[in-house]
């Protein structure tokens, strides 16, 4: 039954991927979003000359958006990359990977099933053992690609031009 423990690690593996490759969208969407509504926070302030409340208001209602997006897009993947939050499970992860595997697609969600049921018949287990043979030499975290996060990069990349522009003009 060693192979079982194999898949269950490389499925370990992929969700933990899984989760970075949240983190990195997550940051530099955090970035992105952070420093455009700072500039907005910044021409409000600088074109409405508000007085000492309205300031505050302004000041308040930044923090609590920045609070917003910290959490939403950092601590949350941060928070199930280390299990401290309930996260995707085997399951889930099975169809994920099975979307982007062709060879795989139902055959890892049967051997989840069949690991998890309660019958231990020579049959299960051989069927068991026969998936975990066949899932084996499949790299469940190549499903996850860092690559497609480029997409994202102009929601980071044009904010920190702005501001470096709105810098050095001044």
């Amino acid at each position: 039954m060693e192979l079982k423990t194999v898949i269950y690690q490389k499925l370990e593996d992929f969700i933990k991927k899984y989760y970075i490759n949240e983190l990195l969208k997550g940051s530099i969407l955090f970035i992105g979003l952070g420093i455009l509504y700072f500039i907005i926070t910044l021409l409000i302030e600088h074109f409405l000359w508000l007085s000492i409340p309205g300031r505050t208001i302004l000041f308040w209602v930044f923090v609590l958006v920045e609070v917003f997006l910290l959490l939403r897009f950092i601590c949350f993947p941060i928070f199930k990359l280390f299990h401290l939050s309930k996260g995707i499970n085997y399951e889930q992860a099975s169809k994920i990977i099975g979307s982007h595997f062709n060879e795989v697609k139902d055959s890892l969600l049967n051997f989840l099933q069949l690991s998890n049921s309660n019958s231990s018949s020579e049959l299960v287990l051989a069927s068991i053992e026969q998936k975990a043979n066949h899932l084996s030499p499949i790299p469940f975290s190549n499903a996850i690609s860092f690559s497609k996060n480029k997409k994202y990069l102009p929601y980071a990349i044009i904010p920190v031009l702005l501001l470096f522009l709105f810098l050095h003009t001044a």
